[in-house]
């Protein structure tokens, strides 16, 4: 059996793909946002470090290397096809917009609002990250007057100063400093100011890395650190979270000529390098690491989903974001891919036999002893013929879902292709104990109905759905790189199941069980539900030249900065 999480399957289909083409709490009131009543300023810009950099690691010169196109050369389309295309494109812009209305009306400068309660929630410092996670999407939409009210509310937001005693510096750094980035980019920097409060947000994070081994503290103490309070890094890291910062900080680097936002995160990725082949399992990293010592032998767990997804994710992204003059992060991301096709991929064993591959875990056990745990998640769709797999992993969680909607995790059936090439349907073999081993094949369909089983599925381990974009993710850059139509055909069944479950009458809210017909609404709408899962919705039925694959870079937050070109 295989447990798979959601969002293992994007990311391998977004590297696989990239890599196979580059190859070669209060009631609902509206406000400023966070800390306003403090003067504006750049606080952090000349706070004195206490371990400086004496070497700054520069950016690569010279001009970017000719990287071949990644996305499809598609021709021009008939009437029929662009009439149905763009009405799912204005079904999902309506979407955004009734989300939109519901937080501008009743949490405004906050971080989030209650889908269901109205009400208001800061859950990433209280800087409105709902408000900067949107920028990009109101541009691309062409909602530009919306989009200057909101540029105008950022430039009240004051970073100096933060609702949280500690800082998560990944989810600043995706959220924040990536939203701002990827409007300014967008907007051809009609915008100053927006580079300006990126400027801001990074040169808070960049006292995170003031440490000794120049590591950062991602669960950061800044108030510690502005009163002067040693710090380092710490014996316990989240994998994605140390090596998912790359992208955010060499755009700034590249935008502002200040090398030592890049000198940041390429001191980690050289860690990283470092240590790639001295773990349990050699080309890939666990999910949890100790950045002060370094060490990378203590965790045993290692898999594409939670916890490490966006770490891999990043490496072909960076590789173009540095425009190929780097070959350090196609190397390490080829290491890693090559261990996880042997390691984690599996193919499930579904009642109609489809072709399709999942993303699991493995745990190794000794020093030459890997098991594989068939698990599935939202968070793994991702990546590639192996990326093409792996996302029709995705879109068959989704269909054979009472809801329509893929579960969270779920644990599948694996199938040993060199004991059962065909991998031919067996409900014996769906059910292992020793009971099973002498019921009737009438008996077992029984017990499963019974048990609410779906053929495939042993077990539905988180039944929620939050609103995750990486099912979508894979489905837009599959299409993208292939230009298959019938891909705009399963992305509009899963809009329309997503739409029909999570709406309310304030925005949308996560599900709290994608197994029965009719799902509770959760009272939670992270930002990336504006700031992903739409935004891919949307591009997925827009003109393909629209943020085009080979212009920019997406970051794992779904914006695109530009590339190098």
């Amino acid at each position: 059996m295989v447990l798979v999480r959601r969002f293992t399957l994007a990311l391998i289909i977004s590297f696989s793909f990239l890599f196979s083409l580059l190859h070669l709490n209060s009631s609902g009131t509206n406000r400023e946002p966070s800390g306003t009543k403090r003067p504006l300023r750049n606080w952090w810009k000349d706070y004195a470090t206490e371990y400086p950099v004496t070497s700054m690691i520069s950016l690569p010169t010279g001009s970017p290397k000719q990287i071949p196109p990644i996305q499809f050369n598609f021709g021009g389309e008939d009437e029929k096809t662009k009439t149905l295309r763009e009405q799912r494109r204005d079904a999902v812009k309506n979407a955004f917009l009734h989300s939109w209305k519901g937080y501008k009306e009743r949490a405004w400068g906050y971080d989030e609002v209650g889908p269901v309660k109205g009400n208001v929630r800061n859950t990433f410092g209280g800087w409105g990250a709902t408000l900067v996670d949107s920028l990009d999407t109101l541009w691309i939409m062409g909602l530009k007057a919306e989009f200057e009210d909101a540029v105008t509310a950022v430039e009240r937001i004051d970073f100096s100063y933060c609702e949280e005693p500690l800082l998560n510096v990944f989810e600043t750094t995706i959220r924040y400093l990536g939203g701002l980035l990827a409007a300014y980019d967008l907007s051809e920097g009609a915008y100053p100011a927006l580079l300006q409060k990126a400027v801001e947000v990074a040169d808070l994070l960049y006292l995170a890395f003031d440490t000794p081994n120049r590591m950062p503290v991602l669960r950061w103490d800044w108030q510690g650190a502005r009163d002067g309070t040693p710090q380092e890094a710490s014996h316990a890291n989240i994998l994605a979270e140390l090596g998912s910062l790359s992208v955010e900080f060499t755009r700034l680097s590249q935008l502002t000529e200040d090398p030592k936002y890049y000198d940041a995160v390429q001191r980690i990725t050289n860690v990283l390098q470092e240590n790639q082949n001295s773990t349990r399992l050699p080309g890939m990293w666990p999910l949890g690491i100790d950045a002060l010592t370094p060490r990378f032998t203590a965790d045993r767990r290692f898999t594409f989903g939670a916890m490490s997804d966006s770490l891999y994710e990043y490496l072909p992204k960076e590789y173009l974001m540095l425009g190929g003059q780097s070959s350090q992060y196609k190397e390490m991301y080829e290491v890693a891919m090559e261990v996880a096709r042997k390691r984690l991929f599996f193919r499930p064993r579904t009642a109609a036999g489809e072709d399709i591959l999942i993303s699991g875990a493995a745990y190794a056990v000794g020093k030459s002893i890997v098991h594989l745990k068939p698990e599935g998640q939202h968070l793994t769709c991702f990546a590639g013929e192996t990326g093409k797999k792996l996302t029709e992993g995705c879109i068959w969680a989704y269909r054979s879902m009472p809801s329509g909607v893929m579960p969270e995790i779920f644990t599948a059936v694996a199938c040993d292709e060199n004991e059962d090439p065909g991998c031919k349907w067996s409900p014996r073999l769906w059910f292992r104990s020793e009971d099973d081993e002498r019921m009737t094949i009438g008996e077992l369909e029984k017990k499963a109905q019974k048990q609410g089983l779906i053929p495939g599925f042993l077990k539905i381990d988180n039944a929620q759905y939050h609103l995750r974009p990486e099912a979508i993710e894979s489905i837009f850059l599959l299409y993208r790189i292939t230009g298959d139509p019938s891909l705009q055909d399963k992305g509009w069944n899963m809009f329309t199941a997503i739409e029909k479950h999570t709406r309310t009458r304030i925005a949308h809210g996560s599900l709290s069980d994608v197994t029965v017909s009719k799902p509770e609404v959760l009272n939670e709408m992270e930002s990336f539900w504006t700031a992903e899962t739409l935004k891919y919705f949307y591009l997925l039925f827009s003109e393909p030249d629209l943020v085009s694959l080979d212009k920019y870079v997406f970051n794992t937050e779904a914006h695109p900065l530009k590339r190098p070109l």
